[in-house]
């Protein structure tokens, strides 16, 4: 085995911001007007520096440079910002990978051109809830829900609404409806996920009856395959198997294959005299304070987050 290892460091960036020029130029994405690229870019960056692996060691050393490029390249792509919480950066072994947060999803659907609107409710148990369907598509026809009503331990289900226009340019509305047991179900892929659940109940509701809408919404979706391709890569194990990331890894790896060099790894007696680099700074331990950062705290290796 060679005593040689890849690591990613602030030239590697280029790579990515040249692939995202050219996928600009070719008109293939196409970016809010209030979102810089470059920034985001910088900003992931940053994030990177303290990340540590289960083991505290810095991702930045220890995950692939083609796993951290592909990871900053689908933030990029669905014009997402981890200053923001809309992405976090989780590693799997030496592979690191990018999990969009409750709010992310929210933001990838509304970049869609036809979106107005997306939100999602959960449903207690002493709420009216009606709900019909009519052509093959669910619609709510009432959903009263009194303040008293709201309870935590009485939760019976969830549901998300994504507004759009169609081609006639007329209002209309998917929604997808989850009860309590199907929510269940999802989370028991899971142990993250249950454990998340336990102390965010109603926000995991929400995320989970989102993402399976936007797994529906986006798979009908004009709009460009890259936005589409990298929606589905950083939805976790809550969408894809096995066969269809490998399919999807290896065809990135084309795209950067030949990029990167090989830097050999520095041996500790000489490391003194042949290095000026700075010790990379240790992530601050703080406590979670949302379901998404909890998420990413209680990880793990081989069971993915939030399955659906």
């Amino acid at each position: 085995m060679s005593n040689e290892i890849t690591r990613f460091d602030k030239k590697t960036l280029e790579v990515v911001e040249q692939q995202i020029t050219e996928y600009q130029k070719n008109g293939q994405i196409h970016f809010p007007a209030n979102y810089s690229p470059q920034n985001a870019l910088k900003s992931a960056f940053l994030v990177l520096q303290e990340t540590l692996d289960r083991d505290k060691k810095p991702v930045l050393q220890t995950c692939t440079k083609e796993s951290i490029a592909y990871a900053l390249l689908n933030t990029v792509i669905q014009g997402l910002s981890p200053a923001k919480k809309q992405i976090y950066f989780i590693p799997y072994g030496n592979k690191l990978t990018a999990m969009r947060s409750y709010h992310g999803t929210k933001a990838v659907i509304k970049r869609l051109t036809n979106v107005i609107d997306i939100n999602a409710e959960v449903i207690y148990a002493n709420d009216i809830f009606e709900m019909e369907i009519i052509g093959g598509r669910k619609v709510i026809k009432k959903h009263e829900q009194n303040f008293k009503n709201i309870d935590s331990t009485k939760i019976v289900g969830a549901y998300c609404i994504i507004e759009y226009k169609d081609k006639n340019n007329e209002k209309q509305e998917y929604i997808e409806v989850m009860n309590k047991q199907q929510i269940d179900k999802a989370w028991s892929k899971s142990k993250t996920g249950a454990s998340v659940a336990k102390e965010f109940p109603e926000d995991m509701c929400k995320r989970t009856v989102i993402n399976r809408a936007a797994k529906h919404f986006v798979n009908t979706s004009d709009d460009s395959d890259l936005l589409i391709d990298a929606f589905h890569k950083s939805s976790g194990a809550e969408f894809e198997d096995t066969t269809q990331n490998e399919v999807i890894n290896n065809a990135n790896k084309e795209i950067f294959d030949g990029d990167f060099e090989e830097v050999e790894e520095t041996k500790p007696e000489l490391q003194a005299e042949t290095s000026t680099k700075k010790e990379p700074k240790k992530a601050v331990k703080k406590k979670a304070e949302t379901p998404d950062e909890k998420a990413s705290e209680l990880f793990d290796e081989q069971t993915p987050p939030f399955a659906d």
